[in-house]
């Protein structure tokens, strides 16, 4: 694979005598051995440094490029624009970005989400860990990275995935910068977001140089980055509960009674009701490795042989403690917001017996760890010929690496609640709980726990033959053939008590384990005061952040009993188990096959070059799943809303396929209609695959269920691609040689997206306790109220075989109840179509020698059909599609950098799901500030000093389902400065 070089061209050469003559960053000229060699050489000439130099080499890759391309160029060896890629690349017309505790992870392009865009290494496809196909570039440092390419326009030699781009991330190697290069930087970073964190450290290096005449290079570069945050969040737990406005509490569970409502949904809107509201305090540290070893070897001026290898580590450790009241759906009185989607501005439940105040904890840690071993042989055969081979084995893996596993929850609760209400009327859900601020330490006592191991490794080995051949005097051609094996094998395992009404007594802990602590100062964003609502409300403000150490051990000898052998391998359920062969293990394959072949032709229509691409590619793809998931045989109702599922202990197995293949045509031409004015006009067809989750086989449910039924997944390993048929047209102005401006539309015909369909099955034929005589007995008795019943069923069955009084738990008899029923989400191809379009605006402008200079672009996105909120299914609507925008201001003088950034995204459909089934998620619009300020040393030549902020308004995100009212997450993180220096030389 090639990677693209900084080409001189006019606008390179206009630049060395502009900058040569300028008090900017000085410019290198790479000396020739002879004029002939000279012209003919197509490695990096000219070296620029800083922010013009950074964006006028981008601007070159741009303008000379066989599409519709945008890149990315370091400012300097060894320091991108920022220090993380993702940040970087959501300057680019059309990027924007999802972050995770503030940082840029995953990319998504003119509106199609990460899992729609391919993202390789040196044009190699790098494995992925996440169940999805989106790279997590949280992952990588920016120091060893040279350049990123994001091809928005298909050629032939691209591999296929990336619907809405390719995006290549391009890394050092010592024949582009022949002779010695080096750097070395260090910052101290201070992450405002931590409560308890403090400053941390980042470490970078790069050592490059060439031997024997060029002969032999040599890269090393390696990083260490330790990061401390934190964020607040608050939650509406697993969603919101939607209905048509006929149902109430007696015709569906969570539905609303008629009575005691203020404005409540008629008959023909539909209504949401919450299942929770949880306040969350998380705490994170994170330590990431980066390191990669270069090797070039050129025996003969025809053959160059690299060997490099890539390695990234990133540990991440969670701690976090919550506060929550589940509602249990007993009689509320709600105010409501006006239909046809309705929601409550007020939901207020109050209870006959009082009801747990759950604060939980936990403390978990994760690796993720890749490598990636590459060889790549370029040789040019003769004058006409280039053949190029490139090979690699990769390999990622997502593992535990904390004691008490990848995740975990420890709950607590005190049983004092006595209401519980919610005010949704601004963007901070407000939780009033009747006797909530009362608690105690004392009150509290250890209920359920989750302690969970989950891996995931993804393995690649693909090989790829590409060449080119030159025509004398009638273009050239292009042509490749590629193996790809991609193996994915998920495996996870939990071990959970089901305890959640509680095991044994008030004050079993000590005080001085549960600190109080406030609430709402943590939090900026405005919240409601309940004046929508009649009667007193108690606006929640304590909170346990109590000690998980020593909370758990104190559980394990307390609940632990004599000669009882947990699932855990510490040998009870106070910890996680590595035995997966328990619960999911899946294996995926897939093998893919390629070729292409790709016409090219440049010449001239008068005065006006043009060039032209014909091309056709061929993809073949089979797929494999084998998976044994878990099975069970029972359902025992142990709280208010909880049924938990019985294990066997055994397996199922089972071996699913799939398979497909495409041609898929593609056409580029390129034309300078007047000297540095291009236009561009492209079609292609392309796909997107499934991802890896959507496509693996076995089904898998969730361990609790309640009286409205059980919930689980299952895979299809036969889902077809997401097929694109793209039309693209550009116009570009290079009008001076450091700025320009360009406008595109694009457009987007979509088939076989994917509807997740919810299927009703009673896999396991298990009798529901919340379904048969005894249930409906109770109701008669006492009404819906779920804990009234069960303490009805208590008195009335004391013997029953399938009552246990003693530990609260209603188990389910065959003999008399019902079948418990799951919907399963299962994903199939919709035969709908739809079209996606839409227009980019850019502009580059520098303000002559002045060093000023701005940026700015903007992207309008149509995502055709729009998710209905009104209909109470799936809908096949493309997620991740919005409208986005930056405006940066430069200067770039005497030394002295500045940038600072504003971007902008607007809302977006980012989910079609919640954990209550096909409701949807939409990201709010979201804008950030950042700046960075660097200064260069004159008395220390190659010495920088800089200095740079993140997220300095403090912005925080906020999710909401079917309206504005029905948030879901809102997380409050923080602002992050770094101060640091940098040594080149």
């Amino acid at each position: 694979m090639k990677q693209q070089l900084f080409k001189k061209t006019r606008l390179a050469t206009s630049l060395s005598l502009v900058l040569s003559a300028s008090t900017l960053a000085p410019v290198y000229a790479a000396e020739a051995e002879d004029t002939e060699n000279a012209a003919n050489e197509n490695m990096e000439v000219i070296a620029v440094t800083g922010i013009r130099g950074s964006l006028v080499k981008s601007m070159d890759v741009k303008k000379s490029s066989d599409g519709i391309v945008d890149a990315i160029s370091a400012e300097d060896i060894g320091k991108m624009p920022d220090s993380n890629l993702a940040e970087s690349m959501q300057r680019i017309p059309g990027v924007s970005i999802d972050r995770q505790n503030g940082e840029g992870s995953r990319v998504s392009v003119r509106g199609f989400g990460a899992d729609r865009n391919l993202v390789l290494l040196n044009g190699r496809q790098m494995p992925v860990t996440t169940g999805s196909r989106s790279f997590d570039f949280a992952n990588i440092a920016s120091e060893s990275i040279s350049g990123v390419e994001i091809r928005k326009t298909s050629v032939a030699s691209s591999p296929t995935g990336g619907i809405g781009a390719t995006i290549d991330v391009l890394t050092h190697r010592p024949f582009n910068t022949p002779g010695l290069k080096a750097t070395f930087g260090a910052k101290a970073v201070d992450d405002t977001s931590t409560d308890k964190g403090s400053i941390t450290p980042e470490l970078s290096g790069l050592y490059s140089n060439t031997f024997a005449d060029d002969k032999f290079g040599i890269s090393i570069s390696a990083s260490y980055q330790e990061r401390e945050s934190g964020n607040q969040q608050a939650q509406v737990g697993t969603g919101w509960r939607s209905f048509p406005g006929s149902a109430d509490n007696t015709t569906d569970w969570g539905g609303v009674q008629k009575d005691n409502q203020v404005n409540r949904p008629g008959d023909d809107d539909i209504y949401s009701v919450p299942q929770t509201t949880i306040y969350r305090f998380e705490e994170q540290q994170r330590t990431r490795t980066n390191g990669q070893l270069v090797l070039q070897y050129s025996p003969v001026d025809s053959l160059v042989a690299t060997l490099d290898y890539t390695y990234m580590r990133n540990d991440i450790d969670t701690q976090y403690n919550d506060v929550s009241a589940w509602f249990t759906f007993a009689p509320s009185e709600n105010t409501w917001t006006d239909g046809p989607v309705s929601s409550p501005l007020v939901y207020s439940e109050n209870y006959d017996s009082p009801q747990d105040l759950s604060m939980a904890a936990g403390d978990y840690g994760v690796r993720n760890e890749s490598g990636s071993l590459g060889l790549n042989l370029d040789w040019q055969v003769s004058d006409n010929l280039n053949l190029t081979l490139d090979m690699h084995k990769s390999d990622a893996e997502n593992k535990p690496n904390h004691i008490y596993g990848s995740s975990n929850t420890l709950s607590t609760a005190g049983f004092i609640r006595t209401s519980a209400a919610t005010d949704f009327s601004k963007d901070l859900p407000a939780l009033a709980v009747g006797n909530g601020n009362n608690i105690k330490p004392s009150d509290m006592r250890v209920t359920g726990s989750v302690f969970g191991n989950s891996r995931n490794k993804s393995e690649i080995d693909q090989y790829q033959l590409d060449g080119e051949y030159l025509f004398e005097h009638s273009g050239s051609i292009d042509f490749g053939i590629a193996l790809t094996d991609v193996n994915n094998h998920s495996q996870a395992v939990n071990v959970q008590r089901n305890d959640w009404g509680g095991v044994g007594q008030e004050g079993d802990f000590e005080d001085e384990w549960f600190p109080a602590d406030t609430i709402h100062d943590k939090f900026d964003a405005s919240k409601g005061n309940f004046a929508d609502a009649d009667g007193d409300f108690d606006l929640l403000d304590t909170i346990f952040f109590w000690d998980f150490d020593a909370v758990r051990g104190r559980a394990e000898e307390l609940y632990t009993a004599a000669g009882y052998v947990g699932a855990g391998d510490c040998g009870t359920d106070f910890c996680p188990s590595t035995q997966y062969a328990m619960d999911v293990d899946r294996y995926t394959e897939e093998e893919s096959t390629s070729a292409y072949i790709q016409y090219n032709f440049e010449s001239e229509f008068g005065d006006m070059p043009y060039d032209i691409h014909v091309g056709l590619r061929y993809e073949k793809t089979d797929v494999t799943s084998t998976s044994a998931v878990a099975s069970y045989d029972g359902a025992d109702w142990i709280a208010d809303t909880e049924i938990a599922l019985v294990a066997t202990g055994d397996q199922v197995f089972q071996t699913q396929t799939g398979d497909y293949d495409y041609y898929l045509p593609n056409v580029n031409f390129n034309i300078e209609v007047v000297e540095d004015v291009m236009l561009r006009a492209a079609y292609s067809e392309t796909i997107g695959r499934p991802d890896y989750t959507s496509i693996q086989g076995g089904t898998v449910v969730g361990t609790l269920a309640n009286r409205a039924g059980g919930s689980g997944t299952t895979g299809n390993p036969s889902l077809l691609p997401l097929e694109s048929t793209n039309y693209d047209l550009s116009a570009e102005w290079y009008y001076s040689q450091t700025s320009y401006m360009s406008v595109g539309y694009f457009r987007k015909d979509t088939v076989n997206g994917i509807d997740n369909v919810k299927v009703e099955s009673d896999i396991y034929n298990i009798a529901n306790p919340t379904d048969g005589a005894k249930y409906d007995a109770a109701v008669a008795a006492v009404g819906t109220d779920a804990g009234n019943i069960r303490q009805w069923i208590f008195d009335n069955y004391p013997n029953d075989p399938f009552v246990d009084v003693a530990n609260g738990i209603i188990s389910g008899n065959s003999a008399e109840d019902n079948t418990l029923l799951f919907d399963l989400d299962t994903p199939a191809n919709s035969k709908d179509k739809t079209t996606i379009d839409g227009w980019e605006f850019a502009i580059q402008h520098f303000f002559g020698e002045s060093g000023l200079g701005v940026i700015g672009n903007y992207t309008l996105v149509d995502a055709g059909d729009s998710y209905n909120n009104y209909l109470l299914e799936d809908q096949a609507v493309e997620t991740n599609i919005s409208d986005t925008a930056n405006l940066i201001a430069i200067y770039d003088n005497y030394g002295f950098q500045a940038r600072v950034a504003y971007n902008w995204r607007d809302e977006f459909l980012s989910s079609r799901g919640q954990g209550t089934g096909a409701n949807p998620q939409y990201t709010e619009a979201y804008s950030q500030v950042d700046f960075n300020v660097s200064y260069d040393i004159e008395s220390l030549e190659g010495l920088t000093v800089f200095f740079e902020g993140l997220n300095i308004t403090n912005e925080y995100t906020r999710v909401h389902g079917r309206a504005n009212q029905q948030v879901l997450n809102l997380t409050q993180t923080g602002a992050r400065y770094s101060l640091g220096a940098r040594y080149t030389f």
